[in-house]
């Protein structure tokens, strides 16, 4: 999966759940959308993705820039690494 994809998914999951949130428990739940909103326009002008990022430290995206779930992979064996 690329990182595009990624985000795009999580995004849109974070909205969902702040506006579910917002109608079944309180409207201060409404930042959360706003945030991401937020998130996403720095995003589009900086360059900076802090998903991305994370996943990036976490050892989960590769150098050809596709996300490897649970880190990387030996290749000899397949174990983590």
């Amino acid at each position: 999966m690329k990182p595009e994809s990624f985000v795009r998914i999580l995004a849109g999951s974070f909205v969902l759940a702040g506006i579910a949130l917002t109608l079944l428990v309180s409207r201060w739940w409404l930042l959360l959308p706003a945030f991401v909103g937020a998130n996403l326009l720095q995003s589009g002008f900086t360059g900076f993705c802090p998903p991305t990022f994370i996943l990036s430290k976490l050892g989960w995206l590769g150098p050809d820039g596709t996300i490897h779930w649970g880190g990387r992979r030996d290749p000899v064996d397949g174990c983590p690494r």
